[in-house]
This record gives structure tokens, sequence and C-alpha cells, in this order.
């Protein structure tokens, strides 16, 4: 069986929301929504996880999954894709993911161990000192189980939407440097704490796909190469452990004048002010996993893809990121 697996940062899809979790029909929020759903269309994912969701309130009255099943219903008619979300964040960007019932089933499956939930505060020594050191996840990865119809296990899932980079207040040179050390430490903690779970899952002989922006990119920037790691390659594994490191369902990124390529979004530089195409939204699967294909649906670059073009001008004016698709094979029925 061939299973069509994405994610897609859809950028604040709870504008597209009013206060009692219903899609808003007029202006230019229908409008995103109608572009958002024929990306979406196109897409025919089986399971896509969803980034910068609607929002889940804590105590229940509105979910991301539920509004995610109506927005399917009122703007995907004919579609019949069910919802599925995790511990609520402390924010108003939620994760969640949509999956097509047809082809397989979802659970929500965290680990609630003391000290090992991913809503609860964790200790990581992000900088080799053998001093550990309190961080939380602003938002919790979601940790879900894709199975099969006849409930065999084929894939755990973690979707995660880690620490941004980006220093948006005033700050001067000497703060920027200090803010710029805080957050990366804090994103290494964050994905320390989810390749921990990702490790523990494959000592068990499951295999896992971790998804979603997770604001870095392959390979060490400057200020990563002060502390000797970057997130992704944290994701990724230790070499030391050949057969739990995960493989990305992209091709390695290219350098040029451009930034990155193929690349999922682009930011403008605070410093220089240009432009900067990156590769920060990212599907890593464990080696069992048998990945067909993967590709970002980047309109500029993929030009001989009839489907991506199609809804070129969706993807670019939907949401300020690109979505990742890739196919994987499984023996599950």
């Amino acid at each position: 069986m061939i299973l069509k697996i994405g994610v897609y940062n859809v950028e604040w899809m709870r504008d597209l929301f009013d206060t009692e979790g219903n899609p808003k029909m007029t202006g230019k929020e229908l409008i995103r929504s109608q572009q958002l759903a024929e990306i979406i269309t196109a897409m025919s994912p089986d399971f896509l996880g969803i980034v910068e969701g609607p929002n889940t309130l804590v105590d229940g009255s509105k979910t991301a999954s539920a509004q995610m099943e109506i927005w399917t219903q009122t703007f995907i008619p004919g579609s019949n894709y069910k919802g599925i979300h995790g511990f609520p964040s402390a924010g108003q960007q939620e994760l969640c993911a949509i999956y097509n019932p047809d082809k397989v089933n979802v659970l929500f499956t965290p680990e609630t161990k003391a000290g090992k939930r991913f809503d609860e505060p964790f200790l990581q020594d992000t900088t080799n000192r053998l001093i550990k050191e309190q961080y939380k996840h602003y938002r919790p990865p979601l940790e879900l189980s894709i199975l099969g119809l006849d409930d065999s296990l084929i894939t755990r899932v973690i979707i995660a939407h880690t620490k941004s980079k980006g220093i948006f207040d005033m700050v001067d040179y000497a703060r920027f440097e200090q803010i710029s050390a805080r957050d990366r430490l804090k994103l290494f903690a964050e994905c320390m704490s989810i390749r921990e779970r990702c490790d523990e899952y494959l000592e068990k002989n499951q295999q896992v796909m971790v998804m979603g922006d997770i604001n870095d990119g392959f390979e060490l920037d400057f200020y990563e190469n002060k502390f000797s790691k970057s997130a992704v390659e944290i994701l990724l594994g230790d070499l030391w452990k050949p057969e739990f490191v995960l493989k990305s369902v992209l091709p390695k990124p290219k350098l040029n004048s451009y930034g990155f390529t193929p690349n999922s979004s682009r930011y403008k530089d605070r410093i220089t002010g240009d432009q900067i195409n990156v590769l920060i939204d990212h599907i890593l699967a464990s080696q069992k996993l048998s990945v067909i294909s993967g590709t970002v649906w980047n309109p500029y670059l993929e030009k001989a893809n009839p489907t991506i073009q199609s809804v070129s001008n969706s993807l670019k004016k939907a949401s300020d990121h690109f979505p990742i698709l890739c196919e994987i094979e499984t023996t599950n029925p």
C-alpha cells in the first residue's frame, strides 16, 4: 500500500475561524481558506500534519481537530478527513493533523510518564558542560501513531513546531548576540527531547517520522558552529548508532545566491535586508520506512510538475510556507 504523507505550516489558521470555531465565510479569510483547500485537494494526502492550526482551548470547548473537520467538510466537499490534536499549547498556533480514515487509523499516543511528557518541563545539557538546565516545549510536540486498517502499527509520528531563531524586538547588537545564543540553546533542547523519544521508539523496533517547522536547516550556521551542533542534525541522530539515524525525504539542499534550494520558506535578513530562501520544514523518517519520493510543493522550483503548477497561485498566497509531501510503501493492509 502506498501512503501519501505530508506536513504543512498553514500560517495562523486560527484567523480563518470565528470565536465559535466556525470557518469565516467572507473576505480575505474565505479566500485563504479556498486557497488552502485547493492545495490540500491537489496533494490528496492520506495523512497531513498541520503546523499553526486552529486553537485548542484547555477546557476542551474548542479543539483544533473539531475545527479542522468542519473546515474540510466546508471547503473540501466529498472528503471525509478526520482531525486529531494533542496537548494544547500556551500560545495560539496549534499542532494537529487530518487523515483519511479509509486508508489509515491515527491515534494520539503521548508518553505520560512523569519527566517524559512533552507538556511538562524537562532537563537537558545543551552546552556539554555536564550541567542540565530546565526547558519547556512552548508547543508540546504532537505524538501520534499511524495504524493500518487492521490496527497494526505503521509508524509513530512526531509533529513539531520548535523555537524560532528570529528576533523581533528592538535590540542593540550585544543584545542581539545574547538572544541569538539563547534561542539556539532552546531550539537544541527541544530537538534533543524529541530525539530521545525517537530513540525510545526505535529501541522497541517501532518506526518513526518527525515532521514540522523545525526553524532550522541542514548543517551548521555561524552561530551553531559556536556550539558544534545544529537542531536538524540532533533530530537525525547519533552516527555511532547508524541504524537509528533518520533520513530526510528530501534531497540535501544546496546553497546559491538566493539561499537554499529546495526551500520551504523565505525570510528577510534583519541585518542585510535580503530575502533568503530556507528549508526549515522537514519530514525525517527512520530507515526501515520505505520512502518512495518526497517533494517540497514549491511552484518556483517544481515547474515541470503539472499538479503543483495547477495550484501555483494558491501556493504563493495561502501561506508563508510551502508544504512537503512524500510517499511511503507499507505492507500493512
